[in-house]
Formats: C-alpha cells, structure tokens, sequence
C-alpha cells in the first residue's frame, strides 16, 4: 500500500524553512512506501511538533467486511543531536488498539502475549530494533440497569516505541501493520503468499 505523509517540523526545529533533513526524508519515503495487508486502511495524519524536531506520523484501520475490528496509529519521530533514552536518532511511537473476546481480558497472559505481538511482528519483517518499552492494557465493560442487554466487550491497547534502523524504516511500518491485524485476531499470512497491496487501502496524496 502506498500511503501519503505529511512530515513535520518540531518546535526544536530551524528556521528559515530550512529543508527537512536528507535522512529523515529518506525516511519519510520509506514510510510512504511500505506495503501493508489489504485489510489495513492507512492515511496520513498530523505529527506531534513538540516531541522531537521532526515527525511524520500515520494512522490504520483493519477492516473485514466493511466492519473496523482494530485501528493504531504509528509517529516516526527523528533528532538529529541524537537522544539517550532512544539509543539513536529515530524513535517509532506506535499504538494499537482492537476488540477481543471478553473472556481473553480476564487472561493474566494476554498482556504478556500482546507484547510478544509486536516484538513477533518485527523479527518476521526483519526489522532491527533497540531500547523497546511500552504498556499493555486490558479493557472490560459489563453493562447494568438500563443498558443490561447490551452485551460484554473487551478490547486490548498497545502502546509502544522503539528506536529502529534507520535504514529499515519501512519494514517498520509493515510490523506495525501485522502488529494491527494480529491484534485483531486476523491469521498470519502464510509463507510463499505475497501480500499484494490494495486500493481500497489508499488515502491522501502521493508525494
């Protein structure tokens, strides 16, 4: 899938309208090429300006059959000084967030297992990573009194960042994407089949 980005410059940033640095563009081209599964609609979002100089940032949506049964959202944030809690010059923020059966969020393991999502996710595209943190949390609702017919729901968020490879920032994108449809309880692709980009998935311009 090949989505479009809108990059942005921090409040740490230069003056002048100086140009967006050549590793971070490159960068930013990597995200816009990255192909995602057919399921995952993605789109270009704003970037948060205080957090590091420069940001490009992406939301997704996993739908089946017209019905969304995850959504995320993944900001690539880049300092050129270099930060110490990253380890590097780059850092993804990514989050995800999808509906699961209400009996899996009362799993002591599910938070545990959530995590090994991601961490799957990226050694399966092949995608370098250091200094990874984040949270797992686990959601129920059971409704009473008037609302009683309603029925239990539950959903897991994951919330995470990672210091990537620079040079491997669109393999990146595609484990957030798997991460996305995983969460949603879709089944891996299968090796030998290629995932073929699609259309449907295609918002924003094309820089």
């Amino acid at each position: 899938m090949v989505v479009g980005h809108e990059p942005r410059r921090g409040a740490g940033a230069g003056v002048g309208g100086a140009a967006f640095p050549a590793e971070f563009a490159t960068a930013v081209a990597a995200m816009r090429d990255a192909v995602l599964r057919p399921e995952v609609t993605a789109e270009q979002m704003p970037a948060p300006q205080r957090i590091a100089p420069y940001a490009a940032a992406l939301s997704g949506d996993v739908e089946v059959d017209g019905e969304e049964i995850g959504t995320g959202r993944l900001v690539l944030l880049h300092d050129p000084a270099g930060n110490d809690a990253w380890d590097g010059t780059f850092r993804c923020v990514g989050y995800v967030r999808a509906d699961v059966e209400p009996e899996q969020a009362g799993d002591p393991m599910l938070a545990e297992v959530a995590w090994t999502w991601l961490t799957e996710a990226l050694a399966a595209h092949h995608a370098s990573f250091s200094a990874a943190s984040g949270t797992v949390t686990c959601v129920s609702s059971t409704s009473f009194g008037g609302m009683a017919d309603e029925e239990p729901t539950a959903q897991v968020e994951i919330r995470a960042s990672w210091t990537p490879d620079p040079d491997e920032v669109g393999r990146h994108v595609e484990a957030w994407g798997e991460l996305l449809c995983t969460a949603a309880g879709l089944p891996p692709v299968p090796d030998g089949v290629s995932v073929m980009p699609s259309r449907r998935g295609h918002r924003g311009p094309v820089h």
